[in-house]
């Protein structure tokens, strides 16, 4: 979900080339249909299709999961002094990939302000604002896909099967209780 999200952040806030990443062609679509320029398979290797692209070494990368899987080949393909992004939870995570290009890595976790309220605790609700804005004008849309009825534990258990399988697109949504 937060990729799709980004995807359509990104499209409507910058001029950034957007590449995403996607294994399958209904995800593949997906991605695209969202404001992707470019989709790579991230069961693939990720450096090579960068280079097919012809478009250069990107400046940013962002990863929502599996980044200690993908670490040495963004290693590879990411830009000298470029910017990594992620905002999972790996077990371990060697950064040592990132030294010899001067890579900086940024580690996003949404509730930080709140959880130790910062001084800029207040920029949450700025930024959630200018989501509200964006979707408000049609920018930016929703990433529910699918709705699977009232909240019990048959379509939680269908829910979790969905997501378990890894092959969720968007975010399904449960209703009521």
């Amino acid at each position: 979900g937060v990729g799709s999200i980004a995807i359509q952040l990104l499209r409507a806030m910058t001029d950034l080339t957007i590449i995403a990443t996607a294994s399958r062609p209904e995800t593949m679509d997906w991605v695209k249909e969202l404001g992707a320029h470019h989709v790579i398979d991230h069961s693939k290797p990720l450096p090579d299709q960068i280079d097919a692209l012809g478009i250069g070494q990107p400046g940013f990368v962002f990863s929502t999961n599996y980044s200690d899987t993908y670490v040495s080949q963004i290693g590879e393909l990411i830009a000298p002094q470029g910017r990594f992004g992620l905002i999972d939870d790996p077990k371990s995570f060697d950064i040592m990939p990132f030294k010899g290009k001067a890579v900086s890595i940024h580690w996003e976790m949404m509730f930080t302000r709140p959880m130790f309220e910062t001084e800029d605790m207040q920029r949450q609700g700025d930024i959630l604002n200018e989501v509200a804005a964006l979707l408000d004008d049609g920018k930016i849309r929703s990433t529910a896909t699918e709705t699977l009825g009232t909240i019990n534990a048959e379509n939680l258990k269908t829910a979790h099967a969905i997501l378990e399988s890894g092959k969720a697109r968007g975010k399904l949504v449960l209703e009521g209780f």
